[in-house]
């Protein structure tokens, strides 16, 4: 289940673990290093034809807007019947996302995920991107233009041209099975997609995508998005439908924890304000926060959500959580993983 940030970092651990055989702690050859062997991921980036290549295995975010793709729309931005859609989708729970729980491809470029490892492969004439769920995605260099009248795909028609150091894509032909992010914001067949990708030093792609759909969405918008190499380890295997078991269990929604009418003395919701992490590296931080007797969760500043409580300790939000004095725990379909409170 990849529906939000936090399920993103409880695989990010799971695929941490060193397993020798799978390549996961091999050296990467040909990069450069530092004296003390490791990575240099400040170094000049590597070209291609007198052009940058991008080449490599990347992690590719766009932190805030995973789960709020639309963070920089007004609501009159956007259509109402995307707005029920996507409400309908938070209510229950994203129990209807095409990719977690029926496990077809993700669709549109965006979406990467922090959690995901993706193989750019650069030639004159096509670069592919590898997935770790089996699936790529192909973008032409050989001058050819987008179809005119594409039948309908799951990653859409991709082609690609170079502005001075910026690889530029366009594309376009999408289903309009997928949805936009995390969070169930949906895409009509007319939408259209510009990535500029830039790959500022040897670690480092900086990404703008430009989002068009004019079914949906009133306005076009732009989402930053950053790729960091992944020096020394290898892409894992990601086939979601080998041991899918969530979606029988999805039963509840958010309408449903509501009728309970449960309510927390503010004392105790006061227990709870606080930032979480879910180690100490991590820089993406949850904020708890509390307005009169509601509590309200955020994942790095962006889409602020309610928590509508069960108990004193357990809420539900995108998924089930539990509070302790220290500590958050969200109990997901795969297992729990816990966030810790910051002092």
């Amino acid at each position: 289940m990849k529906t939000v940030v936090v399920f993103v970092y409880l695989l990010m651990e799971l695929a941490g673990s060193p397993v020798a055989a799978q390549w996961l702690t091999l050296q990467t050859p040909g990069i450069p290093r530092t004296p003390d062997g490791r990575p240099n991921l400040s170094a000049p980036a590597p070209t291609q034809a007198a052009k940058p290549d991008l080449t490599g295995l990347w992690r590719i975010s766009a932190v805030g807007y995973t789960n709020q793709v639309t963070s920089d729309l007004s609501a009159d931005d956007i259509d109402p019947l995307a707005t029920a859609l996507f409400n309908q989708r938070q209510d229950n729970l994203f129990r209807d996302d095409p990719a977690a729980f029926r496990c077809l491809p993700a669709g549109p470029p965006l979406f990467y995920g922090p959690m995901n490892l993706v193989r750019i492969v650069q030639t004159p004439t096509v670069i592919v991107v590898l997935y770790e769920e089996l699936v790529y995605r192909q973008i032409f260099m050989d001058g050819r233009a987008l179809p005119k009248n594409p039948n309908p795909s799951f990653m859409g028609y991709s082609v690609g041209r170079w502005d001075g150091d910026t690889l530029v894509v366009e594309s376009t032909g999408f289903n309009d099975t997928t949805w936009l992010d995390y969070g169930g914001h949906p895409h009509s067949e007319a939408l259209e997609m510009t990535e500029r990708i830039r790959r500022t030093d040897f670690g480092t792609l900086q990404i703008d995508v430009r989002i068009e759909d004019p079914t949906y969405y009133k306005r076009t918008w732009t989402v930053p998005a950053r790729g960091r190499l992944a020096a020394d380890t290898e892409m894992l295997e990601y086939v979601c439908n080998e041991n899918e078991k969530d979606q029988a269990h999805m039963v509840w929604s958010v309408s449903d924890a509501r009728k309970l009418g449960v309510k927390v003395a503010p004392e105790v919701l006061e227990q709870y304000v606080g930032t979480y992490a879910f180690s100490p590296r991590d820089t993406m931080k949850i904020h708890v926060t509390r307005s009169g007797n509601t509590l309200f969760m955020d994942v790095g500043g962006k889409d602020r959500k309610e928590l509508v409580p069960m108990s004193d300790s357990r809420f539900v939000t995108y998924v089930p959580i539990e509070f302790r004095p220290d500590r958050v725990i969200f109990h997901l379909g795969t297992g729990d993983t816990t966030a810790m409170k910051e002092k």
